[in-house]
């Protein structure tokens, strides 16, 4: 059997702190939201995002090429600063199938997949999250204790 079963996905996982004025967050966030859900779709890249007030926690999954050059690229985005590489590793299964990309509430409420639409970020409607979404959404969450802010 190999070392990487094919059933396995790359995962990635890492923390910036985010550069984005407040006043600018709205419409700099519809656009990061946009971007980010048609190219992760075209590349099949899935994952969720995680921001506070000053942080970003992500977690990518996908084929490793698409995912390292995805977190080459943000490392070089002006939106961000200090990203730091937490995890890179082979899982199974992919816990975020069908999620191009989906905001998770830093206070520990229910997880939202958010759609642009109107030139407006707004969440879709509610989504049950499962175990293993949990535990990875909850890592998240202490990785900035953002259940705690």
């Amino acid at each position: 059997m190999s070392e990487h079963a094919p059933a396995a996905v790359y995962r990635l996982m890492y923390t910036s702190h985010s550069r984005i004025p407040t006043a600018d967050r709205p419409t700099v966030l519809v656009d990061l939201f946009r971007q980010a859900r048609s190219h992760n779709r075209a590349a099949g890249i899935t994952g969720a995002l995680l921001i506070t007030d000053h942080y970003f926690v992500q977690v990518l999954e996908g084929a490793q090429e698409a995912v390292d050059a995805l977190y080459g690229r943000i490392g070089a985005d002006r939106r961000h600063e200090a990203v730091t590489l937490v995890e890179r590793a082979y899982a199974v299964p992919r816990v975020f199938a069908g999620w191009a990309m989906a905001e998770v509430s830093a206070m520990g409420r229910a997880d939202i997949p958010l759609h642009v639409s109107d030139g407006e970020l707004r969440p879709r409607a509610a989504t049950r999250t499962s175990p293993a979404q949990e535990q990875v959404l909850t890592r998240m969450r202490n990785m900035i204790g953002a259940d705690t802010v």
